[in-house]
């Protein structure tokens, strides 16, 4: 009692919002951590959380690298992915809070060469269409224009958007998509005349004393204390086998840094989460890095994602409702309100989560792909925040997870297993040429030492053979393991001339981001 008394003094003191938790992290949080680290091969694990205005744990756990004794600290810095569309709409309002732009300001008001597919969705789309999800655009759109890296400048990314039909309506739906985020970046760099990369480190991370972390990729690179990607790919099907270091460089190209390309430390995390439920206002400081109306935006919710139950064992995870922010997801747990987003790019995978009415807020990144874990502990530290009983998550999602991965596999190897026995309609000299897709650019398929081999020309290193499959279907066997394999479909003409291609993942369990099926490639006239 007396120490809930005293809590509740020092909450005050600290302006912290009714119902604010008191206790700190669960007991053995730290072994805890570790053990389940450990049972699931993780190299390396970085934990951030804030209580009522203060850092109650921001360390790290395991090694940056396998096969390296260097370990990860509260100082090294792990790729976010997604997590850092929070980032690009907080630089967007420091431009309101100056006045310099608006949210409803529609986008060709400010980077007037802008275009959509549709001409009226171009004139309507907002810098807030931008960041909700609601566009008409398919699931992960585009992505191939910086998956898995890219030779597209920002700029020329953008440009090809005009290509890209839409799946839906404008505003009738919602579709997860990373490329209205490289709008949102060039935006910035029109406004201001500094590159997104530029302005997010002097107008975002550096006011907020993120001193460790950045959003330039060669900085990165320049970090000695920096996490090291690692993924599992050694059965053939991503998500499984042994864990293996990547090469970092070949991680998603720099034109979609906007979605996802910053890096940060747990201790530059802690400061992201105190000015975050702190209404933009400054560790330490009377100043604001955004007002927290700007703040208020950022966290109202736009666009109603889709939900469906959660199977066994993980089915009390499911929400009753989840909604898209600004750059921010929403939704409920045990009766919470929770602001929070994932993200992940080759060999990382991040989380953060805001629990507003506790004055509560966590991250926790890895250096892998085994996401598990990283969900497992999220709901374990929301339990203990709730004051709800331990439940094993991680356990729990781990099990989730095997079962995917064991379903998939088996799918991917069944069907493997059992093409049609039919030979390719042409010799195979007749299936080369170059092709050309609107939006995404050229591929060019070549005969070398009797093999089909498929390069695809906007994406540095993206190459293989194609090995035939069925009737006029191959698949590629990419010289880079890392990328995700794809059915190649050759179309025919009434004259037994190829007229288009088309494609689509071989994995059942492949990245949306790998959107194959949006390609329709055409022979590029000679």
């Amino acid at each position: 009692m007396k120490r809930r008394v005293m809590a509740c003094a020092w909450a005050a003191a600290a302006g912290c919002l009714a119902g604010a938790a008191w206790a700190d992290p669960p007991a053995g949080f730290d072994a805890r951590v570790e053990q389940i680290r450990a049972a699931v091969g993780v190299p390396g694990l970085a934990v951030t959380i804030v209580e009522n205005g203060r850092v109650t744990l921001a360390r790290g756990y395991g090694i940056r690298q396998l096969g390296q004794d260097a370990p990860v600290d509260a100082d090294t810095i792990f790729q976010l992915g997604s997590v850092g569309k929070a980032f690009t709409t907080a630089a967007l309002a420091v431009l309101v809070d100056r006045g310099q732009i608006a949210w409803d300001d529609p986008v060709t008001q400010h980077v007037p060469w802008f275009q959509m597919y549709d001409p009226w969705v171009t004139r309507e789309m907002t810098v807030l269409d931008l960041l909700v999800h609601r566009s008409g655009l398919g699931l992960g759109a585009g992505d191939l224009m910086f998956v898995p890296r890219t030779s597209l400048s920002r700029a020329e990314s953008v440009r090809r958007l005009r290509f890209i039909k839409p799946a839906t309506s404008f505003r009738s739906g919602y579709a997860y998509d990373n490329v209205l985020y490289m709008v949102a970046g060039q935006m910035i760099e029109a406004m201001t005349g500094q590159t997104w990369e530029q302005f997010t480190a002097e107008r975002v991370l550096k006011p907020a004393g993120m001193l460790n972390s950045t959003s330039d990729e060669d900085k990165r690179f320049a970090t000695a204390n920096r996490a090291f990607p690692h993924a599992r790919m050694s059965s053939g099907l991503r998500g499984s086998g042994k864990q293996e270091t990547l090469d970092e460089r070949d991680e998603l190209g720099r034109n979609a840094a906007p979605a996802g390309g910053l890096a940060i430390s747990a201790n530059d995390f802690a400061r992201w989460l105190r000015i975050q439920l702190g209404g933009g206002k400054l560790v330490d400081s009377d100043k604001h890095l955004f007002s927290t109306a700007a703040r208020d935006e950022m966290w109202t919710p736009r666009t109603i994602v889709p939900t469906a139950p959660r199977p066994p064992p993980i089915e009390a995870t499911t929400p009753n409702f989840e909604l898209y922010a600004l750059g921010w997801d929403e939704r409920d747990y045990r009766g919470a309100k929770l602001i929070w987003h994932g993200g992940a790019v080759f060999g990382f995978q991040t989380i953060v989560m805001l629990i507003p009415e506790k004055n509560v807020g966590f991250s926790i990144a890895i250096n892998s792909e085994d996401g598990e874990i990283l969900v497992g502990l999220a709901f374990e530290l929301l339990d203990h925040y709730l004051g709800a009983p331990a439940q094993q998550w991680p356990e729990k999602f781990v099990a989730f997870k095997k079962q995917r991965i064991e379903a998939g596999l088996q799918a991917y190897k069944t069907k493997a297993a059992a093409p049609a026995k039919s030979a390719p309609s042409l010799p195979l000299a007749r299936y080369a040429g170059t092709y050309s897709d609107p939006w995404y650019g050229n591929i060019e398929i070549t005969l070398v030492k009797g093999k089909l081999r498929i390069d695809f020309k906007s994406t540095p290193n993206m190459g293989g053979t194609l090995a035939h499959w069925q009737y006029d279907s191959f698949t590629t066997k990419f010289d880079d393991k890392n990328i995700e394999p794809t059915y190649v479909n050759f179309g025919l003409d009434a004259d037994a001339k190829v007229e288009r291609i088309t494609m689509k993942p071989v994995s059942p369990l492949a990245d949306f981001s790998y959107d194959y099926q949006d390609l329709l490639f055409t022979p590029v006239a000679k």
